[in-house]
């Protein structure tokens, strides 16, 4: 079993609809209940913000802070995590929009919000990703690149460089006669970035693949089949070298196409993530919504699993609105494979009576009016 990551206190300030809030945990699972728009999404937020990134809404940080707020938002938790315990503090200073976030360790700054992957990694399912099969590509390499993002903190720092050279590249083609050798330079630097990024987003289906194949005897929630298209399709047994060499010919003879669009036409941001069925061998989209809604709970606890046996430290696992569209059979199988993970879940509903099957095994919260009781 991976080591158990959990978090024993939490405190929240000016964050969202919480002026304060503060409350102990233990290695349990924590089941949220109350009426809609009590706060509980709000919760999973905070706790989502223990983790590079915007957090689960991809919110700007300015509407994160309680409205009203004179000096931004907060969030502190301590942590049992990966290194030992740990104090986190995250947050805001002011309201200003555009404005990082910054992150304490141990009363320490820390250098970048990516140290936080030395403590925890946090994954989550929310009500918004129901429609991941159905929606835009851009959806769909957002959530493979989180994917890749908790075991690979990197990743992110390579899509960032490339989406702003990229920029740069669609600056100079719209100049009336761009220096070439400049263009030259930054299509190099795409070309590096462009098939890192991808080899990694391969990298991770594999995995995913491999992880899949000698767990499909558990036959709670189908299986999916992962494949990438859109990017370089028949160069994925390459030497990334060549691949390299490959892309940056394209962008070069693609100058005057490019120019002409404005922007940037083959890379790795064209890129989308292929999700079948593997039982019934159908493509996700053509799937009834329970069965995506299944799929997807069974792709993200594979991930789950993955990060736990790669680390070697389970995840903690947010899981919003999980068990709304679930019947009592499958959210029972739910509740066993979320705990068979090791790692501490958070889960919101609106009725307690859906997490009966859990039992004992989790902590039972109700959140109200920006409060959170027993």
């Amino acid at each position: 079993m991976p080591h158990k990551v959990y978090i024993t206190r939490l405190k929240l300030t000016d964050f969202r609809n919480y002026a304060s809030v503060a409350f102990d945990l233990d290695p349990r699972h924590v089941v949220l209940t109350g009426e809609n728009g009590a706060g509980k999404t709000n919760l999973m937020e905070a706790i989502s913000f223990l983790s590079p990134g915007r957090g689960l809404r991809r919110a700007a940080y300015a509407d994160v802070a309680r409205v009203g707020a004179a000096d931004g938002f907060s969030v502190y938790a301590v942590v049992d995590g990966m290194a030992g315990p740990v104090e986190i503090g995250t947050g805001t200073a002011g309201g200003e929009e555009g404005q990082s976030r910054r992150l304490r360790l141990n009363g320490t700054p820390a250098r970048t919000v990516d140290e936080l992957t030395d403590h925890l990694r946090v994954l989550w399912l929310t009500p918004a990703m129901d429609g991941l099969f159905t929606g835009p590509a851009g959806d769909r390499r957002r959530f493979l690149d989180r994917l890749v993002l908790s075991l690979d903190p990197e990743h992110g720092r390579r899509a960032s460089e490339f989406d702003r050279a990229m920029r740069s590249r669609n600056r100079l083609l719209s100049e009336f006669r761009p220096d070439p050798s400049w263009l030259s330079a930054i299509e190099r630097e795409m070309a590096g970035l462009g098939v890192s990024m991808a080899r990694a987003r391969l990298e991770m289906l594999g995995l995913l693949a491999g992880l899949v194949e000698r767990n499909r005897a558990n036959g709670s929630f189908p299986t999916a089949r992962l494949s990438l298209s859109g990017f370089l399709d028949d160069c994925h047994d390459l030497p990334a070298y060549d691949v390299e060499q490959r892309y940056l010919a394209m962008l070069q003879e693609g100058r005057p196409r490019d120019a002409a669009a404005g922007r940037t036409l083959d890379g790795p941001h064209r890129s989308d993530l292929l999700i079948r069925h593997h039982e019934k061998d159908m493509e996700a989209e053509r799937c009834s919504t329970g069965e995506q809604k299944a799929l997807l709970i069974g792709l993200v606890l594979a991930h789950a699993r993955l990060v736990g046996e790669m680390t070697g430290h389970a995840p903690v696992l947010l899981l919003d609105e999980i068990a709304a569209h679930l019947d009592r059979r499958r959210r029972a199988a739910l509740f066993d494979r979320v705990d068979e993970l090791g790692g501490q879940a958070f889960m919101t509903g609106t009725d307690r009576a859906m997490f009966e099957a859990l039992g004992e095994r989790g902590r039972y919260l109700t959140v109200a009016n920006g409060r959170v009781s027993e």
